[in-house]
């Protein structure tokens, strides 16, 4: 063997020699193409990230500084649960807020027209908003108190008052033709309007539950009218004014609007009591005396036993602190009246 000399390359060490000059020459543009991929995907991470905290900054501004009330910022309220308030612990969701105020606003307006623009307009609009937010927050502790007491309001509760409302004032109506009138009068899609009758029955329930002073007065009433042979007036008088006696003092209509009193009127036979009913709405108990009827009119007389241990409790609630709105009534009628322009030319 003579030094110095290399010993010739085989064919497979050279195969492997042009195999890493061909790699080696492939990795200059491999790395910058990863380098500028890699790069790419982050800048895109970081303006994903700043149009979704400018969506929020600028939603958030909409609800709680601006206090928009428009159909764009009311359905992002019914996908995301933000709070407009918060009662004993329990937040307020901010679509009940103004699931409530929309439908007041448009039933005024389709009565009495558009209120337009102008500081009397706009102080119609905060009394429509600040009755709104008590009501919403008058059913979230309804709800709260519903849930600790094991009160549910059923899907067949809510379909019971959805057909009894289709039948207000005597008139079989289509569920079609129903869904309409509520929106033509209060803007809501049926799906609002269940859970509205949801709201308002679970209230019910609740004012019902816990109104003891009402339950120990019904029994005073029962008593007396067994004792009276029937009498509502005595009845009434002897309550000392914690009742309410009324008259119909003529014939109306046996669909009459009055809490339920009516129908059950037509039920019964001159001079005779019905047993305590609670109201239609939710707002007390009633005994009913029939004075007279035809086949599709009725005269009675009426005893009224209010709930009011609720409404306390809530006032206690509002005294106490245990009320916090996040939103405060009034202002921002400018930007409102903007974003509402907008969404119309969108139309």
């Amino acid at each position: 063997m003579v030094l110095g000399k290399e010993k010739p390359k085989t064919e497979r060490e050279k195969v492997e020699e042009r195999r890493e000059e061909i790699l080696a020459q492939g990795r200059k543009f491999k790395y910058p193409m990863q380098y500028a991929k890699h790069k790419l995907i982050i800048n895109t991470i970081v303006v994903a990230l700043v149009a979704i905290i400018l969506m929020v900054v600028a939603t958030w501004a909409l609800l709680y500084k601006f206090q928009n009330t428009g159909d764009m910022i009311y359905r992002v309220t019914q996908v995301v649960p933000v709070p407009v308030a918060e009662v004993a612990g329990t937040k307020v969701r901010y679509s009940d807020y103004l699931m409530i105020y929309r439908s007041n606003l448009m039933t005024t307006e389709q009565q009495g027209g558009q209120l337009g623009k102008g500081e009397d307009a706009d102080a119609v609009r905060d009394s429509y908003k600040e009755a709104a937010m008590k009501s919403a927050v008058e059913y979230t502790y309804a709800l709260k108190l519903g849930k600790e007491m094991g009160l549910t309001v059923s899907e067949a509760e809510i379909d019971e008052a959805f057909d009894n409302h289709r039948q207000v004032g005597g008139v079989e109506r289509s569920e079609e033709m129903f869904l309409k009138i509520v929106s033509d009068n209060f803007g809501m899609s049926k799906s609002e309007y269940r859970r509205m009758l949801y709201l308002t029955l679970m209230k019910a329930k609740v004012t019902q539950a816990v109104d003891e002073p009402a339950r120990a007065l019904v029994e005073q009433v029962e008593q007396l009218l067994a004792e009276n042979g029937g009498d509502l007036v005595a009845a009434s008088e002897a309550l000392n004014g914690e009742g309410t006696y009324e008259e119909t003092g003529q014939l109306v209509d046996k669909m009459n609007v009055d809490g339920g009193r009516a129908n059950v009127a037509m039920e019964l036979e001159v001079g005779q009591v019905s047993p305590k009913f609670l109201s239609t709405n939710g707002d007390g108990y009633y005994f009913v005396k029939l004075a007279e009827k035809t086949d599709t009119q009725v005269s009675y007389a009426s005893l009224k036993i209010d709930f009011t241990t609720f409404a306390m409790k809530v006032a206690e609630l509002y005294e106490n602190g245990e009320v916090e709105e996040y939103i405060t009534i009034g202002g921002g009628e400018e930007v409102q009246d903007m974003v509402e322009n907008e969404e119309q030319a969108e139309q």
